[in-house]
């Protein structure tokens, strides 16, 4: 028993064709706003490449814009076929190509669907590219007059003052390195030499942060050196008073930016692939009622569409068939070249009368 079997007469085979040439036009448009997204997503991960590792993949914004064209050429083959299917004439050309273009619009679907996957699980990805490139990109603040590096501190601050965030995870771990460049440090003073050498690494610590780290919307001017020594600072105390310094990482933020955008870049892509199953199976219907015309002489008469010939359970069973039959002819098809390899190898005896 066919899956999905309708009956057609001429009125509504029009109607779906006609149905899906305007769906077709409507998935091309859908295509350019993948290949958009995709493009999109690619130049924002560029923005802030410097503070990630290198390890970092554009695969699904690659992937989106693959997506897109792919999309825009697939449908608007689609709405051709569709356009010509109303003239018996110009559809017997397309007859022999419908199936295998089919074929594709399946693996076409499937790669949307994983693609739409990816957007949702790129997170965890993305967080361990953040997390090494913030921290080396933390490292290269202060080298400001080496070559490569020298716009490492506007980028940091830049992205501090914008995401409203300080350091890696926190701003503490602004503690745990030399963020101030050596040509700023007075080495004659006791202080600077007391705090490299008390430094198994020779580093110039400090409990202070950059500027940027600063909380505009703190009515106390920003305390950003000696954050943790209450005596410096009237009236104060580091550990239960609330600082006037970002309290989100710069990891976490943009983590939540990028995964925002991602999710909603991935409900897009699987709206569209709704939409792309429904087009699929619409020009299914259409190819098979078109097929079945019993007369194609009288295009007036009845016909049926289907989506699969046979029942599931059915279709299933003669794939696994089909597969079988096809290992059991390269076997033998191999089984033979090696005897015929056997017979050519062999030398006849030649016997000399005298």
């Amino acid at each position: 028993m066919a899956l999905l079997k309708v009956k057609f007469n001429q009125k509504k085979r029009v109607k779906l064709a006609q149905g899906l040439w305007l769906m077709n036009w409507f998935s091309v448009f859908a295509g350019i706003l993948v290949f958009s997204m995709g493009l999109f997503l690619k130049i924002e991960l560029r923005k802030r490449s410097e503070v990630m590792d290198n390890s970092e993949s554009h695969f699904v914004p690659n992937s989106l814009i693959l997506m897109g064209i792919l999309s825009c050429a697939f449908n608007g083959f689609a709405g051709k076929i569709c356009y010509d299917s109303l003239d018996p004439a110009k559809f017997a050309k397309w007859k022999p190509l419908l199936k295998p273009y089919l074929a594709l619009c399946c693996v076409f679907n499937i790669l949307i669907f994983f693609v739409a996957l990816m957007c949702f699980l790129m997170r965890g990805s993305l967080d361990t590219t953040l997390a090494q490139g913030l921290k080396n990109g933390m490292k290269f603040y202060r080298d400001t007059d080496t070559p490569g590096r020298c716009f490492m501190k506007k980028t940091i601050d830049m992205l501090q003052i914008e995401f409203k965030c300080c350091g890696n995870n926190g701003y503490k771990d602004w503690f745990e390195i030399q963020w101030i460049s050596n040509r700023y440090l007075d080495f004659s003073s006791k202080e600077v030499k007391d705090r490299i050498k008390s430094n198994v690494d020779g580093r110039y610590l400090v409990d202070g942060v950059p500027f940027s780290c600063c909380n505009p919307s703190s009515p106390r001017p920003c305390i950003q050196y000696q954050v943790t020594n209450n005596s410096a600072h009237y009236s104060y105390d580091y550990q239960t008073e609330e600082l006037n310094l970002w309290r989100r990482g710069c990891r976490e933020a943009l983590l939540s930016y990028y995964s925002s955008m991602m999710s909603s870049m991935g409900a897009v892509m699987f709206l569209v692939w709704l939409f792309e199953m429904s087009v699929m199976v619409g020009l299914r219907l259409l190819h098979t009622s078109l097929e079945s015309i019993a007369n194609p002489e009288d295009p007036e008469c009845e016909s049926e569409g289907w989506i699969l010939e046979n029942s599931l359970k059915d279709t299933f069973k003669s794939a696994l068939e089909n597969l079988k039959k096809l290992g059991k002819f390269n076997q033998v098809e191999a089984g033979a070249e090696g005897a015929e390899g056997e017979e050519g190898g062999k030398t006849p005896a030649i016997t000399t009368v005298s």
